[in-house]
């Protein structure tokens, strides 16, 4: 009887040992697999993530540049402002020569009314 004893408590020894190595043996599988059964849900996800990013820094550096240049252009036209007012005295001198024109023009025209009507004067007090 205690060998019987003795066989049936080595059995579950060794049911417990075998059973623990087999797991031990397995676990790094399992987790391998668990991994990789991760990988294969997530991996696309992760992919579409990645090209979007990739689109919006394309984006962002476009609007970089679009900012860059517009910030030199402004400060462009802050070195530029003396030859803004070179432009408007000239166009100051320029609209009072054409006032001045016109003002001559004017007195020549009423010079030459004034003239053709003494002639026209004359003309009609002579009988012609």
């Amino acid at each position: 009887m205690e060998d019987q004893e003795m066989q049936l408590k080595v059995r579950r020894v060794t049911d417990k040992f075998t059973e623990s190595m087999y797991v031990l043996a397995n676990e790094p599988s399992v987790a391998l697999y668990r991994l990789q059964e991760h990988v294969r849900r997530s991996l696309p996800e992760l992919v579409q993530h990645k090209t979007d990013m990739q689109s919006w820094e394309e984006q962002s550096q476009g609007a970089i540049y679009t900012v860059e240049y517009a910030c030199s252009a402004v400060k462009s036209m802050n070195n530029s402002s003396l030859y803004f007012k070179n432009i408007d005295s000239l166009l100051r001198q320029a609209t009072s020569m054409k006032e001045q024109i016109n003002n001559s023009q004017g007195r020549r025209k009423r010079t030459m009314d004034s003239g053709m009507l003494k002639e026209v004067g004359e003309k009609h007090s002579s009988g012609m």
